[in-house]
């Protein structure tokens, strides 16, 4: 059976960092019913994903990242769009772990054979447990697009 894993990734003490984890907590008890899809809250990353990654034979993370656009713009990158985003200098520190994780999994021919990175545009990244309203609103779109790319993939 096919296995979809979904990582939300960012620091919930940075407002709109923690967009990924936020839209990623809302995914969880979207798709609680939904077998073979796990839904992690990752914090910033660790090393001890790699396993979790190369297991999943689809994968999608939400994160907030810095793409130009205005702040709440959701955009999603699908396969390679991914590995050309993560290759831009100025990355953030969980971004530089992302792609780090991105490269064990290529290493050991293991990448997930579909997988996406769906991006909001942060607004701030102050101290606040909160999002943004423009943050907030992007979140439900970001959870709506995780959505109907998970149905959009053939099972």
């Amino acid at each position: 059976m096919t296995q979809s894993v979904i990582l939300g990734v960012g620091n919930i003490l940075l407002t709109d960092e923690g967009a990924g984890v936020h839209a990623a907590r809302r995914l969880a008890l979207q798709l609680a019913d939904r077998p073979h899809t796990q839904v992690l809250d990752v914090g910033t990353l660790s090393f001890s994903l790699a396993p979790i990654i190369e297991a999943a034979d689809r994968l999608i993370i939400l994160d907030a990242a810095d793409f130009g656009g205005a702040p709440g713009t959701v955009r999603c990158f699908l396969d390679g769009e991914i590995d050309h985003f993560l290759s831009r200098p100025q990355l953030s520190v969980h971004e530089i772990g992302l792609r780090d994780l991105m490269d064990i999994a290529r290493l050991t021919e293991r990448l997930p054979g579909e997988r996406a990175l769906i991006a909001i545009q942060p607004e701030s990244l102050s101290w606040g447990s909160e999002p943004t309203p423009a943050v907030e609103t992007g979140l439900g779109e970001a959870v709506h697009l995780t959505s109907a790319l998970l149905e959009s993939w053939p099972a």
